[in-house]
């Protein structure tokens, strides 16, 4: 039911979505990029629905308190004990090892604000998994979002990003004054 809910909603709002999850693929790291409002949250939220999959994210433990915790649970949220000097990427290996299908959604840019840089857990977590990373996107100049590519991480990260540079160059943030590569 959710799943039509979502459609409805995309249509009347004007929005398409695009790509898919390739066939097959039960594990992988979803970079989601421009991030530069909480209404991408929510975008990306409905279009998980219209793809009929649950879509992860990292949330810091201390989110997990009554009574949030048990709806950011069901929205999919992973809690993270940020306290642990890099071991965040060893606490999402660990939730990809005990899984049999994850779609982990993390936003590189690590805030809504404008940042000079990308933050590159993202990468770190699809080498040490072994899985790859799925190139999603919202534009909201065009009215779509969707997933593109996907990338098999080659273990060196400037090629890598540049592939991931091309393919998000020209991509319209809600607030592009907020959007860096």
């Amino acid at each position: 039911m959710m799943h039509y809910i979502a459609r409805f909603i995309f249509w009347a709002k004007g929005w398409k979505l695009y790509g898919n999850i390739p066939q097959g693929l039960k594990k992988c790291v979803i970079i989601q990029a421009p991030h530069t409002s909480m209404i991408d949250f929510f975008i990306g939220f409905l279009a998980s629905k219209i793809y009929k999959v649950k879509f992860r994210f990292m949330i810091k433990k201390e989110a997990f308190i009554f009574p949030l915790a048990s709806a950011i649970k069901a929205m999919g949220g992973i809690p993270v004990d940020r306290s642990k000097s890099q071991g965040t990427v060893k606490q999402i290996v660990s939730v990809f090892n005990d899984s049999d299908s994850l779609y982990l959604i993390i936003t590189p840019e690590g805030t809504r604000q404008y940042t000079n840089h990308w933050k590159r857990g993202f990468y770190y977590i699809a080498q040490a998994a072994q899985v790859p990373v799925l190139l999603a996107y919202i534009d909201y100049k065009k009215k779509i979002c969707g997933i593109g590519q996907q990338l098999d991480i080659s273990g060196n990260f400037e090629e890598d990003f540049k592939i991931i540079e091309d393919f998000y160059r020209g991509i319209s943030a809600r607030y592009p004054e907020k959007f860096n590569l």
